[in-house]
């Protein structure tokens, strides 16, 4: 018996560290650590625990613009609820702006009153949307409390029934 664990044991270690880090659904995502507009870094892996959504967008965006009230309504309604994917839903937005007052303009215009905004501010040659592979915005990939990506590009109605689905009633 004391075998039989031991080589479970073993086999649950090697099968966690195992987790290949990728872009996938089913993959670890890659960490992301940028500046907010204070200058304070962020990093996504802070968030473990919790369901993510990260968030493509630019202030010059106008699909972005158009998109944000769906974003800023799930913030709403399922920031403090349980998930089987995790304990909260929190936005870890992205920006691919170049003009730092822009940015932090629009976060405020459209009330993107969540805590974990960043950007390096290098446009389309920002390096979170090079390792996600963004080719285009807004995007979004949602990752579970272990950070394993769940979903990707959830807009609208859409996301808003992926959270209801995911709550623990």
């Amino acid at each position: 018996m004391k075998k039989i664990l031991i080589i479970t044991f073993s086999l649950l270690t090697i099968i966690s560290f195992s987790q290949e880090i990728g872009i996938n659904i089913g993959d670890k995502a890659p960490e992301l650590s940028y500046e907010n507009p204070k200058g304070e870094t962020l990093n996504l892996s802070s968030l473990k625990g919790k369901m993510v959504l990260i968030d493509f967008w630019a202030s010059w965006c106008r699909p972005c613009r158009i998109e944000n009230p769906n974003i800023v309504s799930a913030f709403v309604n399922y920031h403090d609820k349980k998930f089987t994917h995790g304990n909260g839903f929190e936005i870890y937005s992205v920006s691919l702006d170049t003009k730092q007052n822009n940015w932090i303009k629009a976060i405020n215009t459209d009330k993107l009153f969540w805590e974990y905004h960043v950007s390096d501010l290098g446009g389309w040659n920002s390096k979170g949307a090079g390792i996600y592979q963004i080719r285009s915005i807004p995007s979004n990939v949602v990752i579970d409390k272990n950070g394993i990506i769940i979903a990707k590009n959830l807009k609208g109605a859409t996301l808003q029934r992926f959270l209801k689905e995911n709550l623990i009633k």
